[in-house]
């Protein structure tokens, strides 16, 4: 039987969701800003810099819905909810900024 995970573990991972995730929309956001002044290389740099944010707070995530199919029970808290909805926020605010700088690609030609 698997290890179980406690709910000091989840904390830990909660709150690394919400580092990770939170590090890529503040890159994000970062991005947008620079495409905002004209600067569409630094744009992407930040883009492609928030991406491997992202990543990691879903690759945690992911360990975590794979040790639940696993039939591992969890300990579901206020903290790993906050992380969950940091985590969708961060990638739909990533899908929109992306779109609001092909936006200004276009309008700034």
């Amino acid at each position: 039987m698997a290890e179980e995970t406690t709910a000091l573990d989840m904390e830990v991972i909660g709150f690394t969701i919400i580092s990770n995730v939170g590090m890529a929309k503040s890159l994000v956001m970062e991005a947008l800003y620079a495409a905002k002044n004209g600067d569409y290389k630094l744009a992407e740099e930040k883009i492609d810099e928030s991406k491997k944010y992202f990543i990691e707070g879903h690759k945690v995530h992911s360990s975590l819905i794979q040790k639940e199919a696993s039939g591992e029970k969890l300990h579901v808290s206020l903290i790993l909810m906050h992380a969950e909805d940091q985590l969708m926020s961060a990638e739909t605010i990533s899908e929109l900024v992306i779109e609001m700088i092909e936006m200004y690609k276009k309008i700034n030609k």
